[in-house]
């Protein structure tokens, strides 16, 4: 079983060790991830700190979605906008290492270079 509060939506890219991924329930929760599993991992320690520094700003928090999904998809080519993950913060991904862990998006035009 997938123990997450929110679903989540994993996007496979060109690159076979980096996917990215959102919860459509958590605005503003984003991460990348070198595979599915290391996505799942990602997150679900993620959206803990996320809710975790919501709380601290006193911002509104969502009710946990009672029956969450997992969408695992290919980034969508064909969008007028692209999502980019933007590192905010070092957060721990593994108890001995230290990674960066996206917590905004930035809407970019497609046709953009970066």
């Amino acid at each position: 079983m997938i123990e997450l509060p929110y679903s989540l939506v994993i996007e496979a890219t060109d690159e076979p060790d980096f996917f990215g991924f959102y919860s459509p329930d958590l605005e503003g929760f984003t991460g990348i991830g070198h595979s599915v599993e290391d996505c799942l991992y990602q997150a679900k320690w993620g959206m803990q700190e996320f809710l975790q520094i919501m709380a601290e700003r006193d911002m509104a928090i969502p009710p946990r979605n009672e029956d969450p999904t997992v969408l695992i998809t290919n980034t969508r080519r064909d969008s007028a906008r692209q999502r980019v993950p933007v590192r905010t913060s070092p957060r721990l991904a593994h108890p001995e290492q230290a990674a960066d862990f996206a917590k905004e998006v930035i809407e970019l035009p497609a046709d953009s270079d970066r």
